[in-house]
């Protein structure tokens, strides 16, 4: 079935002066993130196990599941620009699409140590830094799956969640600064990732989306400027889909 394509409209953001970092950035939603970021006057970091190949950001080879490694990677950073101002985290590994009775436990603690712990690391060794300079903004990648949960993808709905359930706690418990967190739930998305899955299951989630076609990385990227914004004031611990109206709550 061809799927429908996204007239993409991009709304001006203005980041000039910004230092934003994005975990997971080399390709996907991450890259798309990264680019849009810079369009809008980031400096931009994108830390991630491969090499990312534009020049809207500068490249560092970390394994956000080492925590000695993105220790590495976020001193760097802050030697060269003194502050972080916006963090993404948008490291995702989807595993094998199988009946949770087959996966092994290797695969649940890969998924999980990708999708959650790496979340978790990055954003403790962003925020003093936030803290000390007085304000900033996380954005951390979850799925639908968290939401609804998704059979033959159960631990990567497992770990999805626990980045929602992370986010809104950690939103409420720095709502009395000026640090934002937000959480981007995205739906199927037509990347790598999803179309790796098969045809037969790419068919499904076009099937279940109300129009009916995958979603783009630049409409994902866009809901992600927004929240790494000023604009973004009075939000916090929220978690936004990005689903084609396919999220039932």
């Amino acid at each position: 079935m061809p799927l429908r394509l996204a007239v993409r409209r991009v709304i001006p953001f203005d980041l000039a002066g910004q230092i934003a970092v994005v975990t997971g950035g080399a390709g996907g939603i991450g890259s798309a993130i990264a680019n849009r970021l810079y369009e809008s006057g980031a400096r931009v970091w994108v830390i991630d196990l491969v090499p990312f190949e534009s020049d809207s950001a500068t490249s560092l080879i970390a394994d956000v599941t080492v925590r000695k490694q993105l220790t590495s990677a976020v001193s760097t950073i802050i030697e060269r620009d003194q502050r972080i101002d916006i963090l993404v985290n948008s490291v995702g590994l989807l595993g094998d699409h199988a009946a949770f009775a087959r996966s092994p436990r290797s695969e649940w603690e890969r998924i999980i140590a990708t999708n959650l712990l790496g979340v978790l690391e990055a954003c403790h060794l962003v925020l003093p830094h936030m803290a000390k300079q007085g304000g900033g903004r996380i954005v951390n990648m979850g799925s639908l799956a968290g939401k609804h949960g998704l059979p033959g993808l159960s631990i990567y709905s497992a770990a999805s969640a626990g980045v929602i359930a992370f986010t809104k706690a950690l939103g409420k418990e720095l709502a009395g600064t000026e640090i934002r967190v937000n959480c981007v739930a995205p739906g199927p998305i037509e990347t790598d990732l999803i179309v790796n899955l098969g045809p037969a299951v790419v068919e499904s989630f076009v099937a279940s989306s109300p129009m009916n076609r995958l979603g783009t990385v630049a409409e994902v990227a866009e809901l992600v400027v927004w929240l790494s914004s000023d604009a973004c004031s009075f939000t916090t611990g929220a978690v936004f889909d990005a689903s084609g109206g396919r999220a039932a709550y």
